[in-house]
Formats: C-alpha cells, structure tokens, sequence
C-alpha cells in the first residue's frame, strides 16, 4: 500500500530542493525526518513537514504499519517563475526569475 503528499509551488529552486530529496530517497520514514531535523537548508524544513503529512495521511487510512514506512519515491519538478524587474543604470531594466517547484512524495511499506 502508499501513501502519496504533494507540494506545489514551492518557493524554492527544483535544483536546490533536489539535494534534499537525494539525501531522503529510500530511507525509512523515522530516519529521514532525523536527517532533516539537522538539515540547514530551507528544503530541508519544507520536506520534513511534507514527510510527517504524508504518514499522517497514512495515519488516516489505517491499513498501513506506520513504523514500516520507507520513502519509496521524492521527486522534484519545475514550477513555474515568478518574474519581477530590476532597476538598472541609465534607465535599463534587469529580469529577475524567483523559481517555484513541486514536490510529490511517495511513502510505502516494507
């Protein structure tokens, strides 16, 4: 059985929560939030409460062994840009592209 949370439009970079999601993938549920709990990075926070949904959605169904869950799949995907402009020198503009993500989590049993 999964069980499945999912974050849209995350305020953070694909590139950067991707680390995260390396550090967590195949782990045993309790162990990664460990591991998250030390994290200094901002995904490392947003993954950790998207963890601890996703056993709590499990929680709710009751037909899954809450201490046998694993991160079966972490995925992160592109959102998209939130584009702001920058004032520049002699009247010039500068585009800046502030990068969302998505982020869909998988957890199953062993």
């Amino acid at each position: 059985m999964e069980v499945k949370a999912r974050l849209k439009n995350v305020r953070l970079g694909a590139m950067k929560a991707r680390l995260i999601a390396d550090l967590v993938r195949g782990r045993d549920v309790n162990e990664a939030l460990e591991i998250l709990a030390f994290s200094k990075k901002k995904g490392g926070e947003i993954v950790h409460k998207l963890i601890r949904s996703a056993v709590a959605n499990a929680d709710q169904k009751k037909v899954i062994d809450l201490d046998n869950l694993y991160v079966k799949r972490i995925f992160v995907d592109q959102g998209p840009a939130i584009k702001r402009w920058m004032p520049r020198a002699q009247g010039r503009a500068a585009p800046i592209r502030k990068k969302l993500s998505h982020i869909n989590l998988v957890l199953a049993e062993r």
